[in-house]
């Protein structure tokens, strides 16, 4: 018998996006099936202001032409935009875009942390006057949990930063709202739960699919690469045991992370893994393989509008237990290709 489960149309509260051919082949797949997006703003510049939201929201334009979509759905597809913040960020600046409805949050990277964070943070106490603010208006604050100390192994960058930087953050900021976004480790997950729902997390669908063996394991593996890096096992465990747990504070973002293929098969390739092309999927395959198929809709449609204080969608997608076949690549319009995680290989569910 074919196993089928109905949910609210999901959301994805962490997405990359970028901008141009790779934003064209990619913001379809989100708009196929979720209603909303947080997109990234470590683009080339950051978008460090409201202005240059509204000029980035601008590229999304053709997923409401019907002449471009390729679905009458992607019609309803909204990205929410965020602010990149700096040692200068305008904290006028920045509440006036919150308040315009223009930003949705503001992310944190430390600078160095990741993908184009070179313009990140230096000093949390930099940006004390901008959380501050945030604080003052209900802005989420979105961080991306890692020390750059060369010192501190790849590895245990997240636990060094909750504990240097994320604990005392929270003692001098009691009532910012923040999202940990894409947790890696157990540490991480103790560290949400014993706030009880002040601390949001988002949790990626390939760190609960893989552990660092996966990466590492007969070969290097570049298109497993990413940040924060693939932990191990026992890691996977917890954030696998917290994604189906339940808990509101726990909800869906993929940090589906596009590269051009040229870019990740290199001697440096960058950090970043696509899941877009078939998110939900491969996340009701981890709530099956865990019996909690049930808690799929809260994790994927509604902890994450709860938390940030949105209605959930009204409307809603079905998925069926049947394979799919994911494909070898996809090609930009302008011939950059893209492989997506699992390439050639299948997916026991679909979107039907």
């Amino acid at each position: 018998m074919t196993q089928r489960i109905t949910i609210r149309r999901p959301d994805d509260w962490h997405a990359h996006f970028r901008t141009g051919a790779m934003l064209r082949l990619v913001a379809p797949h989100h708009a196929r099936v979720f209603g909303r997006a947080i997109a990234m703003p470590n683009l080339v510049p950051p978008v460090t202001t409201a202005a240059m939201a509204r000029e980035y929201k601008k590229e999304f334009d053709f997923l409401a032409d019907e002449q471009t979509s390729r679905r009458a759905d992607e019609r309803k597809f909204t990205p929410l935009l965020t602010c990149y913040l700096t040692d200068g960020t305008d904290a006028d600046d920045l509440a006036q875009g919150y308040e315009d409805k223009i930003f949705a949050a503001a992310k944190l990277y430390p600078a160095h942390a990741t993908t184009n964070s070179a313009h990140g943070v230096t000093d949390v106490k930099n940006i004390y006057g901008a959380l501050e603010r945030m604080q003052k208006i209900g802005m989420p604050l979105l961080i991306h949990g890692e020390v750059t100390d060369p010192a501190v192994d790849i590895f245990d960058r997240e636990k060094t930063f909750i504990d240097k930087i994320l604990a005392p953050l929270r003692r001098d900021f009691p009532g910012l709202k923040i999202v940990m976004e894409h947790i890696t480790t157990a540490d991480a997950v103790d560290f949400v739960n014993a706030q009880n729902g002040a601390v949001g997390a988002t949790i990626t669908v390939h760190h609960l699919l893989l552990n660092r063996n996966d990466m590492l394991v007969g070969g290097i593996r570049p298109h497993y690469y990413c940040l924060p890096i693939i932990k191990r096992a026992r890691h996977q465990i917890a954030l696998r045991a917290a994604a189906t747990s339940g808990n509101a504070w726990f909800f869906l973002g993929t940090d589906s992370a596009p590269h051009a293929r040229d870019k990740k098969e290199t001697a440096c390739g960058c950090a970043g893994v696509y899941t877009g092309h078939a998110a939900i999927e491969l996340y009701a395959e981890v709530f099956d393989a865990e019996g909690a198929l049930d808690r799929l809709e809260n994790f994927a449609s509604i902890n994450g509008a709860k938390f940030y204080g949105l209605p959930v969608n009204d409307d809603t997608i079905t998925l069926i237990k049947q394979p799919q076949t994911v494909p070898d690549k996809f090609i930009a319009d302008d011939g950059m290709e893209l492989i997506p995680f699992r390439a050639g290989e299948t997916t026991p569910w679909s979107v039907a």
